[in-house]
């Protein structure tokens, strides 16, 4: 009996050149991450820019839209959407900002930061699990560097980011 031609194939693989560039790995294990995010934000209620709309909102300052839409690099009509998801069910509130009428504030609620906290915890256990063959030093080391590529590639990051401590 003969070998169907599926029975020949090998196993899908990577090709070696690719796994040999840090752009390829890089982006291959962003989209696995986000996927695995998407899915499970989702199949908790959540839309996948919740977490970060409902994180810039827990930092402290009022936000408007702009600033939001912004730092998420999304569109303003998109953000909108996200928005009016989120204040249809009490995580956020909008307000006409004072100085310009034009604009809205957000804040983040109480049900809000609630929320928040379950995206968080939701979100420490993705990392656990995807990168669980790393050790806490090799994760921290992996933190430092995408951190100083995201900073160096993305002033978003930059401002972000505290400056170290002066010595």
């Amino acid at each position: 009996m003969n070998p169907s031609v599926t029975e020949l194939r090998p196993a899908p693989r990577v090709a070696k050149e690719l796994l040999k560039s840090n752009g390829f790995l890089l982006a291959r294990m962003g989209i696995g991450f986000k996927m695995r995010a998407i899915a499970l934000f989702e199949g908790e209620g959540f839309e996948h820019y919740d977490y970060s709309v409902l994180a810039i909102l827990a930092e402290g300052t009022p936000e408007t839209q702009a600033t939001i839409a912004g730092a998420l690099n999304v569109d303003p009509s998109r953000l909108v959407a996200v928005l009016d998801s989120l204040e249809e069910r009490s995580l956020v509130v909008r307000q006409r900002d004072p100085q310009d009428r034009r604009r809205h504030v957000v804040n983040i609620t109480a049900d809000g930061k609630r929320d928040l906290a379950r995206l968080r915890e939701m979100t420490r256990k993705l990392e656990n699990d995807y990168f669980g063959s790393l050790d806490s030093n090799d994760r921290e080391t992996l933190r430092e560097l995408l951190l100083k590529l995201a900073c160096h590639n993305d002033p978003r990051c930059a401002s972000a980011v505290e400056p170290p401590p002066a010595a």
